[in-house]
């Protein structure tokens, strides 16, 4: 958090070349140097679940670096429906890859790789949601 936060300070603060680093999917991980450059914008979309969130041990959070928020609102049934099929489209295309975060599920029994996919759903990201996510819908500027 801190190092998102040290870059939306730069961008707000109107630092001329800021760079922000690459998630990558496919290794469940920020790749090592490499950086988008962000150049004064305009707008900036900052996406993600820690957002809205107002973390105990923190003392500047990121949403006062936003102008304006949008929470996008989903039943939880069409989330794990999107949180399965992204899954089965990250393994589908993992098997090219050794390296990637999805290649041993891709290579191994597909009904096995959705059943743990499902236990992760269930017993990680379903929780996470409820606990972390969904308390924030309150503090966004606009629900879709």
């Amino acid at each position: 958090m801190r190092k998102l936060i040290a870059f939306l300070n730069e961008v707000k603060s109107g630092v001329a070349v800021t760079k922000s680093p690459v998630y990558s999917h496919q290794s469940y991980d920020i790749i090592p140097n490499r950086y988008d450059i962000v150049d004064r914008p305009d707008v900036l979309i900052i996406e993600g679940i820690n957002t809205l969130q107002l973390p105990s041990n923190e003392q500047i959070y990121i949403s006062d670096f936003t102008d304006f928020s949008i929470y996008m609102d989903a039943e939880v049934d069409l989330i794990e429906k999107w949180y399965l099929e992204r899954f089965g489209r990250l393994m589908d295309t993992a098997f090219q890859d050794p390296d990637n975060y999805y290649y041993d599920y891709a290579m191994g029994n597909r009904e096995d790789a959705f059943s743990m996919a499902r236990n992760v759903w269930q017993t990680i990201d379903l929780p996470n949601l409820r606990a972390n996510i969904l308390p924030t819908r309150s503090r966004a500027d606009m629900i879709m």
